[in-house]
């Protein structure tokens, strides 16, 4: 099971982008050596009656959306170096050449997941023109 983070285009009055986990069988592989992130994977489209899309290549694949017993948090670590603090831990650290006090770490929310696309269905091929002879 292949689970993606995928954000989606924020809907108007809402303060953050709306975040959905997409939940794929089996595996998706790179043709490139250099893997799949940050790079475009397929289109995800909604039909009329509120049923996702996705299209990879030439495949396509039928979903649901379904929400979270528990919503995600989306965390982007920031670290900073903190200058001109010495506790008495920094300064034994310092005796002994480790200094491990001198950065800070904090974790910002970007987004929170509510839903999820499941995908459980096999890809189907997409044929657009099939000559009748051959």
């Amino acid at each position: 099971m292949v689970q993606i983070p995928v954000a989606l285009p924020s809907t108007r009055g809402a303060s953050s982008p709306e975040w959905v986990l997409m939940e794929l069988q089996g595996e998706i592989e790179a043709r490139h050596e250099k893997g799949l992130a940050g790079s475009l994977m397929g289109d995800l489209h909604y039909n009329r009656e509120g049923v996702p899309i996705l299209i990879i290549g030439h495949h396509i694949l039928y979903g649901k959306v379904s929400h979270l017993e528990k919503p995600l948090a989306v965390l982007v670590k920031h670290s900073a170096r903190r200058e001109g603090a010495e506790s008495p831990v920094e300064a034994q650290g310092a005796a002994h050449g480790v200094n491990e006090e001198s950065t800070s770490t904090c974790y910002m929310v970007t987004a929170l997941i509510k839903r999820k696309i499941i995908f459980k269905t096999r890809p189907k091929p997409i044929i657009t023109n099939v000559p009748k002879r051959v």
